[in-house]
């Protein structure tokens, strides 16, 4: 396709990027980092409200369509903590599983989902598309797996009997809160620019 499009990811994360890239490489878009000096603060109360916040300032910083998400972990017993502050819970992922395992401690219930919000901002920072996945599964008492970041390794899937972090990534992709969100999200993308 030689008109490809112009797609802002409002993160400095190159793993993110090329997440996404996997997810949307046959639709024509180009993907990019945003300038690392643009920094959004994430102010929402929602995952969905920070994608779009994200989404929306980029677009209108680089006058290109951005895209933008933001997810994290939900427990069921901690009232729905980490939620927007997954990524803050601690000062590295070790530090985040140690925590949240800490706090569940003997807690019966493990019941938990990851949350993925995906915004798309036109170049003026109008929001075009917006959509949410998630994954159920269950906080295991100790990590299993090497693969995969952040609370991967103790997020157990049930309908795979793994964890997060012992799936492959193929298998990961179409079971994670990220892949549910741009199963929704793709079918929508081809909408939003002629």
């Amino acid at each position: 396709m030689t008109d490809r499009k112009l797609l802002i990811v409002a993160t400095s994360n190159p793993g993110k990027l090329k997440e996404m890239q996997a997810y949307l490489q046959d639709l024509g878009w180009e993907l990019q980092l945003k300038p690392e000096e643009l920094e959004i603060e994430e102010t929402g109360e929602t995952f969905i409200a920070n994608a779009c916040l994200k989404a929306s300032e980029i677009a209108k910083a680089t006058g290109e369509w951005s895209i933008a998400d933001d997810s994290g972990l939900m427990v069921d017993a901690l009232d729905g903590q980490p939620g927007i502050y997954s990524a803050r819970y601690g000062s590295s992922d070790a530090d985040r599983i140690s925590r949240l395992l800490r706090e569940l401690g003997g807690e019966q219930n493990r019941q938990a989902q990851f949350v993925c919000a995906i915004a798309i901002a036109r170049p003026d920072g109008t929001i075009a598309l917006q959509v949410e996945g998630i994954c159920h599964g269950e906080i295991l008492h100790s990590p299993r797996g090497t693969g995969g970041f952040g609370y991967d390794p103790i997020f157990y899937v049930p309908a795979q009997q793994q964890t997060f972090a012992e799936m492959t990534p193929e298998i990961k992709r179409s079971y994670s809160h990220r892949g549910q969100a741009f199963q929704a999200l793709l079918p929508q993308m081809e909408t939003i620019v002629k």
